[in-house]
């Protein structure tokens, strides 16, 4: 017998189109360039990670949030916004074209950005409180 899905399973799912239509937009007003730096990709992990990591410190200080707040923002919108999928297949067209050095440096660059990026995030929100 179908059921209605439950109320966190649609705030992932409205989280996630609302994340993932923002990245395709986002993809479309800045085009990446064939075997060039993927920054449009690059930016966006980057700053979703920083978003992550304020959602995570405002959510860890507030113990009273609505339920569904972070399924919403959390896996939904910015796991939407995000992609490793994307990160994963750009990186393998510029191994494949023979671009080595631009694909050492964005696997690398991105690491390298993303994990401070969610730290900053949680350090500008204990900064505000």
């Amino acid at each position: 017998m179908w059921r209605p899905p439950s109320p966190v399973l649609a705030a992932v799912a409205m989280g996630g189109s609302a994340g993932a239509t923002s990245r395709y937009l986002l993809g479309l007003l800045f085009p990446d360039h064939a075997g060039g730096f993927p920054w449009t990709t690059f930016v966006i992990n980057v700053t979703g990670c920083l978003a992550i990591g304020v959602l995570a410190g405002v959510l860890d200080g507030h113990r009273v949030t609505h339920p569904l707040v972070h399924p919403l923002l959390g896996p939904g919108f910015l796991g939407g916004y995000t992609t490793l999928s994307t990160y994963a297949d750009q990186t393998r067209a510029l191994l494949v074209d023979g671009r080595w050095g631009v694909a050492a440096a964005y696997v690398i660059g991105t690491l390298a950005a993303a994990l401070p990026a969610v730290w900053l995030g949680l350090r500008i929100v204990d900064r505000l409180r």
